[in-house]
């Protein structure tokens, strides 16, 4: 019997690398799905593609949806990228980098691909416990989206309901880089800094660089990627 298939939304990042490793232990063929959407550098479009490689994605897609045009966010523009110096600073407000309802934009694209396609597996790597604090990767979300993608479709109202997983919702960086690295995941080639330097060197103080230097720091590794200071 052939493999079911998934489609995992592909940022190029810590998370989602191991959430398209987890799709793939669990017995999906994976369609990898990055957007291209105006991001203040390219370097997460880079990592998807070696990423989804490196996991084995059945095939990886790009899609340039181009909300730089139209948000205002400090991923997508010339503001300034907030810097901390330590992970207690997080998350004490909504902050800049916040893409106003990227992740509401980004399912319901990839909602209509897996209904074009006959996909009914969709994967994304949102986490609640130590992230940013934006609203669109908390678990009431990823419940109402998928109540609305079964509302929503022909597929669902003829009897074929769509299911969202979000394997790393209720797991801490910590956890999540222990479960990718028994998946074989090679956090080497991912990509998480909001603002690198030229040569592609991880910032260490954006609230992801922070986030995900603990998160090895709990899992007692070193993080393979460089930082400026290094």
């Amino acid at each position: 019997m052939s493999r079911p298939r998934a489609l995992v939304l592909l940022s190029g990042g810590l998370d989602s690398a191991t959430c398209l490793a987890i799709a793939h232990h669990e017995g999906f063929d994976c369609l990898a799905l990055t957007f291209a959407y105006g991001q203040r550098h390219g370097r997460e479009v880079a990592a998807a593609g070696r990423v989804a490689a490196a996991l084995g994605a059945a095939a990886h897609q790009v899609v340039t949806l181009p909300l730089g045009e139209t948000v205002r966010s400090a991923l997508t523009g010339d503001q300034a990228v907030p810097k901390a110096d330590s992970v207690e600073e997080i998350g004490a407000e909504i902050p800049v980098t916040y893409v106003p309802a990227r992740n509401t934009i980004f399912l319901a694209h990839a909602l209509g691909i897996a209904e074009s396609t006959s996909i009914r597996d969709l994967f994304i790597g949102v986490n609640a416990v130590d992230y940013s604090g934006y609203p669109d990767c908390r678990p009431a979300f990823i419940a109402a989206f998928e109540h609305l993608a079964n509302l929503a479709t022909r597929a669902a109202a003829e009897g074929r309901p769509f299911h969202l997983h979000a394997p790393l919702l209720e797991l801490s960086k910590g956890e999540i880089i222990r479960r990718g690295l028994a998946l074989g995941v090679d956090y080497a080639l991912t990509h998480s800094c909001y603002d690198p330097t030229p040569d592609g060197r991880a910032c260490g103080h954006c609230d992801s660089c922070l986030l995900r230097r603990r998160g090895f720091a709990e899992a007692g590794l070193v993080d393979p990627v460089a930082y400026v200071e290094e």
